[in-house]
C-alpha cells in the first residue's frame, strides 16, 4: 500500500455502520486495518440489501480493503490474541476502532493501557447518559422528521443514516488526530465520539438550536422548497423531474439569462416590493410566485432540453434519479470517475465499488480493495503479525477459537 495512511494499523471490532465506515475510511488512505468478528460473522454479517443468496451486499460495501481476522472472544484465548493484537509495539501500531460495549473487561481501555501505555481506542457510544442510540432514534430526536417531507401531515422518518455517516468520519478523525498527539507527545489516550452529540452538534451549528432560542422561531416542513433561499423541483415535458438551487447572487442572475425569465423575475420583485437579485430570503418569501414563472419554462422541455439550456451557465440544476437511473445513466457513477473502480467481490460477482472520496495532491489515490472473505486473514495475521508458529496457530483452530476462511451461511 502507498496512501498517505501508510505505516498505521487499526484493530478494529465494530458492526453496523458508523465504526466500519471509520475503519473503512482508514483503510482507504492507505492504513492496514485489520476487523475481527465471531467465527460465523458479526452482528451485521448478513444485513441487506443481500443477493438472491443472501450474502450481505452492505457488509462488503463497509469493508472494503479491509483484513479480517475470525475469532471466538468468548474464550480467555481469543481474548488474548485481539489484546496482543492491539497493543503489539510498533510506533504505527497500538490503534483500537470500536463501538462495542468496552467500559469493563478485557477489551476496556483501562485493561488494554496497562500492556500499553500509548494506546490510542476510538470508541463510539449512543447518548451522554450511556444509554443506546440508534441513527434512527437520534434523527426523530433533532426535530428533522418535522421538517422532512411535505408542509403538511406528521413527521417523515429519513432512509439516509447521516448521524452513522458522520459520526464514522469524525472517529476517523479523531483517531488520527490522536495519533498526531501522541507521536509528538508520546501519550495516547481514549477518543470517543457520541452518536447523539452528534446529531445535537450539527443541529446547532445549522443554526436550528438559535432560531428557536434567539428567534423564537420552531422550524416547520416546507416541502421540497429550500429553506431561506430558492429552490424547488419541476416537471419536463417528458416526465422527469429536476430540482433548481439558487443559493447565490450569480445563479440568481444565471437562471433568469438561461431562461430568459429575468424580465419576469424582475417585474414580479417590482410588484411584490421584493429585491431577488441581492437577498435570498427575499426569493425564499416569494417561491411559490417564482416557481410558477419556472414550471411552464420546464413543462414546455425535455430533459434534454432542459441540460442543453443549462450546461455551460450557473445554473445549479440536476436530474431526480432512482438508484437504477444513477447507476446506468449519470457518468458521475461511473468508471469514468476516478473515484470508482470494478472489482470482483468473492461470493457476490463483478460490480462497481467506489475508492476514497478525499484526493491528495502529493499521494495517488488507493485503488479499491475488495472486502476480505470472514476470517480469510486469520493465518497471516497469527503468523506475520502475532509471530505465531504453525503448531500453535493449528491448535488454536482445533479449538475452535480462530477460523477462516469462513463461509456465511
Amino acid at each position: 500500500m502507498t496512501g498517505i495512511l501508510n505505516g498505521l494499523r487499526v484493530v478494529e471490532g465494530s458492526a453496523f455502520v458508523a465504526a466500519p465506515l471509520a475503519g473503512m475510511t482508514l483503510a482507504q488512505m492507505g492504513a492496514d486495518v485489520i476487523r475481527f468478528d465471531p467465527i460465523r460473522g458479526g452482528l451485521d454479517a448478513r444485513r441487506w440489501p443481500v443477493t438472491a443468496e443472501g450474502r450481505s451486499l452492505y457488509w462488503a460495501g463497509l469493508n472494503k480493503g479491509k483484513r479480517s481476522l475470525a475469532v471466538d472472544t468468548g474464550k480467555p484465548e481469543g481474548q488474548e490474541l485481539v489484546a496482543a493484537l492491539v497493543t503489539e509495539s510498533g510506533p504505527g501500531n497500538g490503534l483500537f476502532l470500536t463501538n462495542f460495549p468496552a467500559n469493563k473487561g478485557w477489551m476496556s481501555y483501562d485493561t488494554l493501557r496497562q500492556r500499553r501505555p500509548d494506546l490510542i481506542m476510538a470508541s463510539l457510544f449512543g447518548n451522554p447518559d450511556g444509554t443506546s442510540a440508534v441513527d434512527y432514534t437520534v434523527n426523530c430526536a433533532v426535530g428533522f422528521p418535522f421538517v422532512t417531507g411535505p408542509d403538511r401531515g406528521g413527521p417523515v422518518n429519513h432512509v439516509m443514516p447521516v448521524w452513522d455517516a458522520l459520526a464514522g468520519i469524525n472517529l476517523a478523525l479523531g483517531l488520527v488526530a490522536a495519533e498526531r498527539y501522541r507521536r509528538l507527545t508520546g501519550e495516547g489516550q481514549a477518543v470517543r465520539v457520541g452518536l447523539a452529540d452528534i446529531a445535537f452538534a450539527m443541529a446547532g451549528n445549522l443554526g436550528y438550536i438559535a432560531e428557536v432560542q434567539v428567534a423564537d422561531q420552531d422550524r416547520r416542513a416546507c416541502g421540497n422548497d429550500l429553506f431561506g433561499a430558492y429552490g424547488s423541483h419541476f416537471e419536463t415535458r417528458d416526465g422527469r423531474l429536476i430540482y433548481i438551487a439558487v443559493v447565490t447572487d450569480r445563479m440568481w442572475k444565471e437562471l433568469g439569462t438561461a431562461t430568459g425569465l429575468a424580465p419576469k423575475f424582475d417585474a414580479l420583485g417590482g410588484l411584490l416590493d421584493l429585491d431577488f437579485a441581492h437577498r435570498e430570503g427575499d426569493r425564499f418569501q416569494a417561491r411559490e410566485a417564482i416557481s410558477c414563472l419556472i414550471r411552464p419554462w420546464c413543462r414546455a422541455r425535455s430533459l434534454a432540453e432542459v441540460r442543453a439550456a443549462f450546461d455551460g451557465t450557473g445554473v445549479c440544476w440536476g436530474p431526480y434519479q432512482t438508484f437504477r437511473q444513477m447507476v446506468e445513466d449519470d457518468p458521475r457513477c461511473s468508471l469514468a470517475n476516478p473515484l470508482f473502480a470494478e472489482l470482483d467481490q468473492p461470493g457476490i460477482g463483478r460490480y462497481l465499488v467506489p475508492g476514497s472520496p478525499i484526493g491528495f495532491g502529493g499521494v495517488a489515490r488507493e485503488t479499491p480493495r475488495r472486502a476480505p472473505q470472514l476470517g480469510e486473514h486469520t493465518d497471516e495475521i497469527l503468523s506475520r503479525d502475532l509471530g505465531l508458529s504453525e503448531g500453535a496457530i493449528a491448535r488454536l483452530h482445533d479449538a475452535k477459537v480462530v477460523a477462516g476462511p469462513v463461509e456465511i451461511a
